[in-house]
């Protein structure tokens, strides 16, 4: 079964996983084998969603890598319950009730914005200095993807 045969782009491709990452996760029934193979076919639909849009394989490799390095961030917490996941630009936000889980959200690579009373991820690539907005503002510049209540609505 090919789970990502009808994405093109690479947004598609994580989106697909997200939902199928809710579907099939161990921790919702679904088989370590199946999220295995759900693993590897979304590692060759990213890779694939990602050829011609970039002039080197070398930019092709790192998108590949990136989105590989989120994938994991996602995969690790998105079955917390209590907690909403957004994709904000390059980032990985989160927040709800997060206290009682910190020290997995601190195990799966995120890092607690004090000043935002939220958590977060972004690659290296995407360190910042410290931004004096607001999450709000951030969400309003960069657009907001909301992960955990799109799939919960999926799961009822």
């Amino acid at each position: 079964m090919n789970f990502f045969h009808d994405c093109k782009t690479t947004e598609e491709v994580r989106k697909r996983f997200q939902e199928l990452a809710m579907e099939h996760h161990p921790d919702h029934g679904g088989s370590t084998e199946m999220m295995q193979e759900i693993n590897r076919q979304y590692t060759e639909a990213s890779a694939r969603a990602s050829q011609g849009s970039y002039e080197t394989e070398e930019e092709a490799e790192h998108d590949r890598q990136m989105s590989e390095e989120y994938r994991k961030v996602i995969e690790a917490i998105i079955t917390i319950e209590g907690i909403t996941i957004e994709i904000v630009g390059n980032w990985i936000w989160v927040t709800g009730n997060t206290y009682p889980v910190r020290l997995r959200l601190k195990e799966a690579g995120l890092k607690f914005a004090g000043k935002k009373k939220a958590w977060y991820f972004r690659s290296e690539e995407y360190a910042s200095s410290g931004s004096k907005m607001t999450l709000d503002e951030i969400r309003a510049k960069y657009g907001s993807q909301s992960v955990h209540q799109t799939y919960r609505k999926e799961l009822k």
